[in-house]
């Protein structure tokens, strides 16, 4: 495993451990206070589902958490409207997540893992893949993650705290990307993988913004274009 690949992976290992991180900010809608543990502290994160349909309800609570906070923001979503929206009842949110701020956490550690598996999903292909093809996988990566990215862009723009979390996923996004760019060219020098990643992760989140154009022509026709140029970029670089 070359130094480009363990850096990444350490990155990623950071950011989760970010991501478990939890916050000081209370919730005004906590219906009463979290029974303390035999240490007189509250419980810190979420409880691990054991079981299939644990483990299904936590699914459908995170999913729903993440549609009310990229709908309402981190402030005006209620615990009780989550749970609303995950058909589970009040108190089930509350077994699996304590608090707001530790399920606004749980699913910022989720999509930080569903980026970093579907840049791996793309490191995996990409010794067999021309420039035009990678970039197009590249550039699908945000895009694919659309409702996910808005719920993380509400917590962070609502949570001061969320700062490192931020910085490290930047971090890990670019890290990855760089090494798929070495997968992809094994002589590619680490440092040019880097600067290629920064002016790449750009792209992809242009991408990911005209996903969000009202006129989807017009937004298809950008994207292509954004393709186009994403290609002719890895063609250049990579040969």
């Amino acid at each position: 495993m070359d130094g480009g690949r363990r850096e990444w992976e350490y990155e990623g290992i950071l950011m989760k451990r970010f991501m478990r991180m939890p916050s000081q900010k209370s919730t005004a809608d906590r219906p009463a206070p979290i029974a303390a543990s035999p240490e007189g502290t509250p419980p810190a994160g979420p409880k691990k589902p054991t079981r299939e349909r644990g483990r299904a309800r936590v699914a459908a609570l995170l999913a729903a958490a993440g549609a009310v906070f990229a709908e309402k923001g981190y402030d005006a979503a209620t615990m009780t409207e989550i749970a609303a929206r995950a058909g589970a009842p009040i108190g089930s949110l509350y077994q699996f997540f304590p608090t707001k701020a530790v399920l606004a956490d749980a699913l910022l550690a989720q999509y930080a893992g569903a980026l970093m598996a579907l840049l791996a999903t793309v490191e995996a292909r990409a010794a067999a893949l021309s420039p035009a093809e990678l970039a197009a996988n590249l550039l699908a990566v945000l895009p694919s993650l659309k409702v996910e990215r808005a719920a993380a862009f509400a917590l962070i723009d609502a949570r001061p705290d969320m700062v490192a979390q931020q910085g490290a996923l930047r971090a890990g996004l670019r890290r990855g990307i760089a090494a798929i760019l070495r997968a992809k060219s094994p002589a590619l020098p680490p440092e040019r993988a880097a600067a290629m990643a920064v002016t790449l992760l750009q792209m992809m989140k242009g991408a990911a913004a005209l996903g969000d154009e009202p006129d989807l022509a017009h937004g298809r026709e950008a994207l292509a274009g954004l393709e186009h140029a994403a290609g002719l970029f890895l063609k250049d670089a990579l040969g």
